[in-house]
């Protein structure tokens, strides 16, 4: 009888070890800060070649790990997808946007065989919660009334798909992309639509959820993961009118000249190699000296500039807040953007603009308008070809495209103790596919092969965790983009990429990271393989031709 208690006591005091080395073990696994800018160019930060303000991401460089090679999808929504689930976004259900094309991969929303990360870092014990844009669900539109916040029609059939049933234990934000900074459209806390009050504005009320997110963490013993998507600096071009007052000289030089410091800085930065070549101005846009509306042009560009400036103060927050909670320690936060610099100029008649602000007043659309300034909440302007030119540089093109300037993304990684070198620069390939897998690694979770019935897709990224550790400067691997048709696959320094129904380009990055000379001509072996690759790609993620989905959709009630 006494050995078989002493047994039991034993079998009981190696338990209580073990349970305590596992909570140890569980209160050890990092918290994870994901912060996602919008429609934020390459060379838009401070650390990454800007005359913009940005202390705070600045600071995050400076003790953290930048990537001089890192990319999104091109596009906010498929971006997101990607970032979400660690799959292509055509796998995800987000092949396009969020209307539904009836095609297989081009539904407009998170599909079945996708799992979130929030859903996945649950099972492993992880406090969740998300605050900013969603863009990943179907949204009904009535029209411009229902935007103008004249009517109460719903702008969903159900929720399935919104952040709460996708693993998010907290939420606060726009389930749409678009939206006034003073007055957004589909706002929502929790499950419930919500009108925002007075004195609003979104990149703030952004930071302040998320600041109240970690205080409400804090308080319980487990990790957390906390996805921060901002809508700054999307169109429309809004900002509190001291922070634009800050730039209001500072772009009356002009995009030429602005684009040219910012490509010497990048240099000295070490962000990009000296012989690399500044790429051309667009071809559409007038050198600076024979630009008309010089002012007009000159405040497009420092309202932009005051919403990324914005946006870092309240970034700057967010860390404080992790700070005060002694949290920081044990935090990874990871910042970057969905896609280039934008280059549309937005017109009235598109189908998310609305015509009035919440309060009646008429709002002066599109660019048109060379007599009026955009910053109000009754003004909605882009900033255009040009200045997207400037947030790309070095490279050429922008959002919605798949050469470098459509895909580029500035990258930080901040993890105190774990960060080998801080403040070093990684020239590692990384792919927001590769936030899945890294989380996993992080978290210690453990992804599924089934969820609620249904067959998941495995993830198609890799994890970032060495690369950040210092354990290795390169990821072996070979990277696809699709959207509308643009295309592209990158293997090691080579890419090949076109635009919709125009032939494959081929550039050695390193030696040509503009993308300036093409050497399709000169490597026709290389282009087969590339190209046989991405097919093989193309059909196994469930990508269509532009074509066939575009009219699928018109054919289709």
């Amino acid at each position: 009888m006494n050995c078989r208690r002493l047994v039991i006591s034993t079998f009981g005091v190696l338990a209580l070890c073990f349970a305590v080395i596992s909570a140890h073990a569980q209160s050890k696994r990092p918290n994870i800060v994901l912060i996602l800018a919008d429609d934020l160019g390459f060379s838009d930060l401070g650390c990454y070649g800007s005359e913009i303000s940005t202390p705070n991401l600045d600071k995050l460089a400076a003790h953290g790990l930048r990537f001089s090679q890192f990319y999104n999808m091109s596009r906010c929504c498929p971006t997101r997808a990607s970032l979400l689930t660690g799959l292509y976004p055509h796998q995800a259900g987000i092949g396009h946007v969020m209307d539904d094309k009836h095609i297989e991969g081009y539904h407009g929303e998170l599909n079945s065989n996708c799992v979130t990360i929030a859903e996945v870092l649950r099972t492993a014990g992880y406090q969740t919660g998300m605050v900013g844009k969603w863009h990943v669900s179907h949204i009904n539109f009535t029209g411009k009334p229902q935007l103008n916040h004249e009517n109460n029609d719903p702008y969903w059939d159900d929720k399935h798909d919104w952040p709460l049933q996708r693993g998010f234990g907290k939420y606060f934000g726009t389930i749409h992309g678009v939206c006034s900074y003073y007055g957004p459209f589909t706002l929502v806390e929790g499950n419930t639509p919500v009108r925002a009050p007075t004195n609003f504005y979104y990149t703030d009320a952004i930071s302040d959820h998320a600041t109240k997110v970690i205080s409400d963490f804090a308080t319980n013993s487990s990790p957390f993961f906390l996805y921060v998507a901002y809508t700054a600096p999307h169109w429309p071009l809004q900002a509190p009118a001291e922070d634009v007052a800050k730039y209001r000289e500072t772009y009356k030089v002009g995009w030429d000249e602005i684009r040219q410091r910012r490509h010497d800085k990048l240099i000295k930065l070490g962000l990009i190699d000296a012989t690399c070549p500044l790429s051309p101005r667009d071809p559409t846009v007038p050198r600076w000296q024979d630009a008309p509306n010089k002012n007009w042009e000159a405040n497009r560009m420092a309202v932009y500039a005051a919403m990324i400036e914005r946006m870092d103060r309240g970034i700057g927050r967010i860390q404080e807040q992790l700070q005060k909670e002694h949290l920081d320690k044990n935090t990874i936060v990871i910042f970057l953007s969905d896609n280039g610099g934008c280059a549309e100029n937005l017109q009235r008649n598109w189908y998310d603009v609305p015509t009035r602000t919440r309060d009646g007043r008429d709002i002066k659309i599109g660019n048109a308008h060379k007599d009026v300034l955009a910053g109000d909440e009754d003004v909605w302007q882009s900033y255009g070809p040009a200045w997207a030119n400037v947030s790309n540089t070095p490279y050429r093109l922008y959002k919605h495209w798949v050469h470098e300037g459509g895909i580029a993304t500035p990258m930080i990684v901040s993890w105190p103790g774990h960060i080998s070198k801080p403040g070093a620069i990684t020239s590692a390939i990384g792919h927001v596919i590769d936030f899945m897998p890294s989380a996993i690694e992080l978290s210690h979770a453990k992804y599924p092969s089934i969820a609620s019935g249904q067959k998941i897709h495995p993830p198609a990224g890799l994890s970032l965790v060495p690369v950040i550790e210092g354990k290795t400067t390169h990821l072996d691997r070979t990277l696809f983009w699709e959207h509308e048709g643009n295309r592209a696959v990158r293997q090691h320094n080579w890419k090949l990429v076109a635009k919709t129904d125009k032939p494959w380009e081929l550039y050695n990055l390193q030696a040509d990271p503009t993308e300036s000379q093409d050497l399709s001509t000169d490597f026709p072996d290389r282009v087969r393989t590339l190209s046989a690759q991405y097919s093989i790609w193309s059909k196994a993620t469930g990508v269509m031709p532009w074509k066939t989905v575009m009219q699928r959709a018109a054919t289709t009630p």
